[in-house]
């Protein structure tokens, strides 16, 4: 039922696609979850409660801050409960999707029914919902089992077009086949690219499983790397366990976007050479991140779904200071551990200072290529390094390791110096369990 681009048998009901695709949803969850999978529903119904029961005009507003406030309370509860600890039973995760699909949804039925079209923009008014969902379609778009644990949010009518077989054949009409040398509509396989895909998860995980152990982030503040490390050597190591932290982001995000693939959803159309693109829901661009010249590049090629929901509820329709009150969104959404709040200030301040670096420095280098080459590799270097330095504080959370990360090493006399060093092997409160900072000389050479 699932795993073709265009569904051959369109007298399946549509709603028997729903239940399945609901059904094996939810059974992930609370085989994942247990019972920490009742906050998933219970925010589910509460939400469809004010999706029928709430006007239009307001119907957004109401399902953010309910959906807000129950996701930041539960980022409460865990840090209460837990700890900073990361359990195999953390269900933030998926209570972050929903969260995003809930608001996603609410603005979407609003701009449909609650605004006139000459006051949304083009993609507004493209993405509209005109008729609120039936509970069934409300709870498939939300809990199907393609998205339910890792994502990506996709938007409604193209979800709703997934289910009732019209996916790819939207994204065919846009093309003029007939001058291409169709005489009809062709029917793009997405073979190549789940397979290409699988092939990127498969050395992500590789890489995960052998850097991630031998490369710790805790190393970051380890007393012998905070007060002997030498600059440079600080900054290397720094780029390598960033580097190092990636891979289990671009396993699981290349692995949900498979998923969807797999099943007939992605296609996204024909691109320049006339290749067929499976990218709508893709999260990130690996070789755009690994090759951005700018934080901004960075920053659209990664958690692309997550942007691009940020920019639809928040960027464009604040009143004011959008790009402030988007990187608060996205700190609140993300939980309430310090160091994520440590991280998206940085990057604000970063943000703004590349934007008149990029305006009032770029121009002077684009007389010739040698020195746009010149500047490209220069702003790759400090694009990477500010990256690294911003995102210390997400992966340390809490206040105390990134501050001493942060802080610059006070001098030592020659006694303390002779101290630090027979101390070094000291152990570390803010280690990650499972890893030994001491067994790791690559900092000390």
């Amino acid at each position: 039922m699932f795993l073709s681009t265009r569904p051959h048998c369109l007298s399946t009901l549509s709603g028997v696609r729903h239940a399945f695709a609901t059904i094996f949803g939810i059974y992930f969850l609370i085989f994942c979850f247990g019972w920490y999978s009742i906050h998933i529903f219970v925010l589910v119904v509460l939400c469809y409660g004010i999706m029928v029961t709430v006007s239009t005009a307001n119907i957004h507003r109401y399902s953010f801050v309910v959906a807000m406030g129950y996701l930041t309370m539960c980022h409460i509860s865990r840090i209460y409960i837990f700890h900073y600890g990361i359990l195999t039973t953390d269900f933030s995760g998926p209570l972050m999707i929903v969260t995003q699909k809930i608001t996603t949804l609410a603005f979407q039925v609003h701009d449909g029914l609650g605004q006139r079209a000459e006051d949304l923009t083009s993609e507004q008014q493209q993405l509209a919902v005109r008729s609120r969902p039936s509970f069934l379609e409300y709870s498939s778009y939300l809990l199907n089992f393609m998205s339910v644990i890792a994502g990506p949010c996709s938007n409604y009518k193209d979800y709703i077009a997934f289910i009732e077989g019209r996916h790819v054949l939207m994204k065919l009409m846009d093309v003029n086949w007939k001058a291409k040398g169709y005489a009809r509509l062709p029917d793009p396989s997405p073979t190549g690219a789940v397979m290409h895909k699988l092939a990127v998860t498969l050395v992500s995980l590789l890489f995960f499983l052998t850097l991630s152990k031998t490369f710790s982030v805790s190393c970051l503040v380890d007393d012998w790397f905070v007060n002997k490390a030498s600059f440079l050597s600080r900054l290397c190591y720094l780029y390598v366990v960033m580097q190092a932290s990636k891979p289990k982001y671009y396993f699981a995000w290349t692995l949900a976007d498979a998923i969807h693939n797999a099943a007939g959803y992605g296609f996204s159309g024909v691109d320049q050479d006339g290749n067929f693109r499976w990218d709508l829901l893709s999260n990130l661009n690996i070789w755009k991140i690994e090759t951005a010249t700018s934080f901004k590049m960075y920053i659209e090629n990664w958690n692309i779904q997550t942007a691009a929901w940020l920019k639809r509820v928040c960027y464009e329709r604040a009143p004011w200071y959008p790009t402030a009150l988007t990187f608060i969104l996205s700190a609140l959404w993300h939980g309430v551990y310090p160091g994520y709040y440590f991280t998206f200030i940085t990057g604000l301040l970063v943000t703004a200072a590349a934007r008149a670096v990029r305006s009032n420095v770029r121009p002077y280098f684009l007389s010739n290529k040698a020195l746009k080459t010149t500047y490209d590799l220069i702003t790759w270097m400090m694009t990477q390094l500010a990256i690294c330095y911003t995102v210390v504080p997400f992966v340390l959370l809490a206040v105390e390791p990134t501050i001493m990360f942060a802080s610059p090493p006070p001098p030592l006399s020659g006694c303390q110096k002779v101290r630090k060093v027979k101390n070094s092997a000291s152990s570390n409160k803010w280690r990650f369990p499972g890893n030994s900072c001491m067994k790791n000389s690559f900092y000390r050479r």
